[in-house]
């Protein structure tokens, strides 16, 4: 026979392989794409890198649209394509490169193959490389299902072509498997392009458009869904969309869509299944109960050994077993779903068993949270409760990551699951719920149950305790919880100290609720030792609740004894850890937002306290721990009797008199809350009266006194109050300001004007450092002369006093202020909260432009609430209450 030009070898036979069995010419063909193929810009643009690199392999299981994807890419590459579909009688070396040969051929290059099929020697080998490597345009060869190869000897041999062919072949596998080639070298050199499984399914996006190509129209949320539950698996979602056009409701149908009672369990049962051994078959079955399982654990659910090789195998072969890491392996979900399916069929009554098997083992290798999901999917709730309350758990169902889960599992649990651990978990749910009447009787029964079983383990009695100590916090009961933690102490050194250092949520969680019982009861210091002990033990996720409960805490105890400026930054890093744990529902709730609000009233920025008290509204829970019951309602009162509603800010303080016995704080401070709106109403022998109770230990109402005697005429009385104010306690420049400005009016209006200027400025010092306006706005009357030149008047301007702005310096974007209204007008200068912030700017001159709210919300791409809460803030700043006087009132102070 002649030898070709390229090769010189004797060319063999083209209509037959070397074994005489004529060449299947449907094999060179590329598959045909169907009318609903959607080809995916993201892939095909990683596979052109396929022409750069000499190797590529499009890896991937069953179904993933690998074979259509290739097919469609070099049907538009402008140089031909040698295509080859492998079979698995190309394990001869022979027949298998009788065919590549031919694939070559009928993509224009002129090659010849072997004369024996039993063999292919080197010399045929090194000659085609050369052939290949000296050609002017590179040979793209697609071998498509190569994982039929399975010949070490053909890879070596195909592996020798590819290296010395050099830029002259390019090699596309289209597997299953992963290929025989050394692959870690092209890897490492980066002579490799790679589509893996992952990257061949779906998105949402694209699964929309492939279905629409069905003729589906669905809805975006149930495309999600459906991609989802398919792991965006090609033929899964051709699969369904061709059943859903059968139907009368395709949404329904996808809705509903049933994978075991399909088309898509027969191409998985057909594909996947049914090629394993019966022994790799019964594996698959038994671990589809679980979302994930080790080697170890699928030997425990088929009693036998070697899981670990044929998991590995499954996954190597793209058999819908996917590698988790740490050798860790999951099942594809809609795989495992169609498997659970057929496990019922095969053995009725045998998954109760694999899930109670798995939950067993699961529990002693320490992965408590999927034991409890596996117990409770066999039905064994006392198995369940029992491990949550034994490994100290069960302060997980209050915060930590797991929360919302435990929550859910449980709220399933059977009502015939009986005992002291079933009935802890119950009554948790119930007080974490504020459903006090079911979780408080359901608590007491269980505290005798195990007061007479004096077998019960240490953590029953633990969690026990905890529980007891969030009841004290939600009734208001200190020596209930004083009782609960001292239980708590003298259980500790009996329970392993392993199970103490992995679950610090339990201890946090029961300070927490000790230190608010504690401040409940006015016990600031004991509070704030218990509190700071969870604010400085274990940080993450697990105890982060806790954590933002206790800082915002803290921060009321500084916020009552006029610590501003610590009060604020406590409830800022409350907000920062909800923030930061994502705590749901949290970021505008609990105390922390409530401690602000207060703040804002006391710099009299009452519009921003008006809205952070809105935002923790809409965060409310159905029921509230007195404390913060409490602060919720002496913080609206204060902000309706800053707004001039005296009536409202007097309900609220007898709301909390009726709510707050046993707690003196909230008593004192309802009490202050009811004079000031007294004295609003010109009552000031009712006001004076209602705060002497509490005037001899608490500064603030001694304060409130004072100011009372000062307003029925009676300075040297406010002066005999302001004289004797209790020392204990520390109090800060929220209640120091209150009592010099008391002080300073009383010596003023007895004549000793010199002392009461130096109380005036004193006050104005420590004013300033906190920004503290409101005390001022309260003694505005006697104060406003004082302000009017000197010492005082430099003291006050820039933040109490209102400052229109000046002419910018040069190359100054901002601008210097300067008091509104000078002496000689005769007109006292005004006193303002503050100046305009810089959207309230924006929004005044979308005032001055005649623009509508929703006009300026869109403007401003804020929501139509946001432009209202600053309306009323520039309507406060400016002393006005409508549109067109705030437009007015800004010209004159030359805003505009």
């Amino acid at each position: 026979m002649a030898a070709t030009e390229e090769t010189e070898a004797e060319p063999g036979p083209t209509g037959a392989d070397p074994l005489g069995d004529p060449l299947l010419r449907t094999r060179f063909a590329l598959p045909g794409r169907p009318a609903t193929f959607l080809r995916r810009p993201r892939l095909v643009r990683h596979l052109d890198q396929a022409l750069r690199t000499p190797l590529t392999v499009v890896g991937g299981s069953a179904g993933a649209g690998k074979t259509l994807l290739v097919a469609d890419w070099a049907a538009r590459l402008p140089q031909p394509v040698a295509w080859l579909t492998c079979d698995p009688a190309d394990r001869a070396p022979g027949v298998f490169w009788a065919y590549l040969l031919e694939a070559l051929r009928s993509a224009g290059l002129d090659v010849a193959g072997p004369a024996d099929g039993s063999r292919v020697d080197r010399r045929t080998l090194t000659r085609l490389a050369a052939a290949l490597e000296r050609r002017d345009h590179t040979a793209v060869v697609v071998l498509d299902a190569f994982d039929e190869v399975t010949s070490p000897e053909i890879a070596e041999q195909l592996e020798f072509v590819l290296h010395h062919a050099g830029r002259g072949l390019r090699l596309v596998l289209v597997t299953r498997t992963e290929p025989l080639l050394p692959l870690h070298r092209y890897r490492t050199s980066g002579e490799m392009t790679e589509i893996p499984d992952a990257e061949l399914a779906f998105t949402p996006g694209e699964a929309h458009e492939l279905l629409s190509r069905h003729g589906l129209h669905l809805p975006p949320n149930t495309v999600r869904s459906l991609v989802e539950r398919t792991g965006g698996w090609a033929a899964g979602l051709r699969l369904c969309a061709l059943a859903a056009r059968q139907g009368a409701d395709p949404d329904t149908y996808v809705q509903r869509f049933e994978a075991a009672h399909s088309g898509v369990a027969d191409y998985l049962l057909a594909e996947v299944l049914d090629r394993q051994t019966p022994g790799t078959q019964d594996m698959l079955l038994r671990i589809s109960v679980l979302d994930r399982c080790c080697p170890e654990l699928a030997d425990a659910l088929t009693s036998r050994t070697g899981a670990g090789a044929a998991l590995a195998a499954l996954h190597r072969e793209n058999a819908f077993v996917r590698y988790l890491g740490q050798s860790w392996y999951g099942l594809h979900p809609l795989f495992a779903e169609i498997l659970r399916a057929r496990l019922r069929e095969r053995s009725p009554g045998l998954e109760p068993e694999l899930h109670s098997r798995a939950a067993h083992w699961l529990r002693d290798s320490g992965a408590l949270s999927e034991a409890l999901t596996q117990g409770a999917a066999a039905g064994d709730w006392e198995f369940a409760a029992g491990a949550l309350v034994e490994d100290l758990a069960l302060g997980q169902l209050f915060t930590g990551p797991r929360t919302p889960d435990l929550s859910g599992l449980f709220a399933r649990m059977s009502p015939d699951a009986t005992g002291p651990a079933p009935e802890l978990v119950r009554a948790a749910r119930e007080l974490d719920r504020r459903d006090l009447t079911h979780g408080l009787a359901r608590l007491r029964r269980t505290g005798e149950d195990l007061a007479r079983d004096g077998a019960q383990p240490p953590q029953a009695l633990l969690g026990h305790a905890l529980l007891e100590a969030l009841a004290a916090r939600l009734t208001g009961s200190p020596g209930r919880a004083e009782e609960a933690a001292e239980r708590a102490r003298d259980l500790r050194p009996d329970i392993p100290a392993q199970l103490l250092d992995e679950h610090p949520e339990l201890t946090a969680l029961l300070l927490t609720h000790l230190g608010a019982v504690r401040l409940w009861a006015g016990r600031f210091e004991d509070a704030r030792s218990a509190l700071s002990a969870v604010t400085g033990g274990p940080g993450g996720a697990a105890t982060a609740l806790p954590r933002w409960e206790a800082l915002g805490h803290l921060a009321l105890i500084d916020q009552l004894h006029g610590w501003s400026a610590r009060a604020e930054h406590k409830a800022q890093a409350a907000a920062g850890q909800a923030e930061r744990h994502g705590l749901p529902q949290r970021s505008g709730a609990g105390l922390g937002p409530l401690v602000l609000a207060a703040l804002r009233i006391d710099r009299d920025e009452l519009g921003e306290a008006e809205a952070l008290l809105d935002a923790a509204d809409l965060c409310r829970p159905a029921a509230e721990d007195p404390v913060t019951e409490a602060v919720r309602t002496l913080t609206r009162g204060r902000l309706h009797l800053a707004m001039g509603d005296a009536a409202a800010a007097l309900a609220a303080a007898e709301t909390v008199v009726r709510a707050a016995v046993g707690s003196p704080w909230a008593q004192d401070q309802s009490a202050l809350l009811a004079a000031g709106a007294h004295r609003a109403q010109g009552r000031p022998e009712l006001a004076r009266k209602v705060v002497e109770r509490a005037a001899c230990h608490r500064t603030a109402c001694a304060v409130e006194a004072a100011r009372a005697s000062l307003a029925e005429g009676e300075p040297e009385r406010a002066l005999a109050l302001v004289d004797e104010l209790p020392e204990s306690g520390g109090p800060g420049p929220a209640v120091t300001v209150r009592a010099a400005l008391v002080r300073a009016e009383a010596l003023q209006a007895t004549g000793e004007e010199a002392p009461a200027r130096r109380l005036l400025a004193d006050a104005l010092l420590d004013g300033r450092r906190e920004r503290l306006r409101r005390p001022f706005r309260e003694a505005e009357p006697w104060i406003r002369p004082l302000l009017r030149a000197g010492r005082l008047r430099e003291l006050a301007e820039g933040w109490l006093l209102s400052a229109p702005p000046a002419e910018a310096g040069p190359g100054h974007g901002t601008v210097r202020h300067r008091a509104t209204v000078t002496i000689a007008t005769g007109r006292p200068p005004d006193l303002v909260v503050e100046e305009l912030s810089a959207r309230e700017r924006d929004v005044l001159f979308a005032l001055a432009e005649m623009m509508s709210t929703e006009e300026i919300a869109a403007e401003l791409h804020v929501s139509v609430n946001t432009v209202k809460t600053h309306l009323k803030s520039i309507y406060r700043k400016l002393a006005v209450s409508r549109r067109a006087d705030a437009v007015r009132r800004a010209r004159d102070l030359r805003l505009l």
